[in-house]
């Protein structure tokens, strides 16, 4: 034929009619790998699903709206709406959003297990930036209850 000048598929094996061992074998690989593998950070970027905020007695005492909001991990990581910022750009960030509202209030949410160098360093930074208020996320403890850290 001249549209078929090679005749290549005549060359070629035919298909097998069954599926042999090595096609399970690898379905069966890629199920452990995502398995073994997978995401735990389902819920949000860099919030786990054993995330557990700190408990503080009087938490919700001082409660305000916040009108900008920012995760951090115990790794140092640094999310906000716009997504995941080095202490620098935050700073920028922040200084940026506070213009935005008459009286900012930031909220930072992080992990029990964030260093109280990154917390300090990101509130100076919201202050300086003209941030009124910056607030920490906590648990009210369970009633009668000692808080975690006092527990440890």
């Amino acid at each position: 034929m001249i549209s078929r000048p090679l005749d290549l598929a005549s060359k070629l094996r035919r298909p097998p009619r069954n599926f042999d061992a090595l096609f399970f074998v690898n379905g069966g690989l890629i199920v452990l790998y995502f398995f073994l593998f997978g995401s735990r950070f389902v819920l949000a970027p860099a919030l786990g699903v054993d995330f557990r905020l700190p408990q503080m007695r009087g938490a919700l005492a001082g409660a305000r709206a916040p009108t900008h909001t920012i995760s951090l991990t115990a790794a140092g990581q640094i999310f906000t709406p716009e997504g995941l910022l080095k202490m620098d750009e935050l700073r920028v960030w922040l200084r940026e959003q506070a213009k935005t509202t008459k009286e900012p209030v930031l909220h930072i949410v992080g992990d029990e297990r964030v260093q109280l160098a990154q917390l300090t360093e990101i509130t100076s930074a919201a202050y300086d930036a003209g941030f009124v208020a910056v607030m920490s996320g906590a648990d009210e403890p369970a009633s009668g209850g000692k808080t975690r850290a006092a527990g440890r």
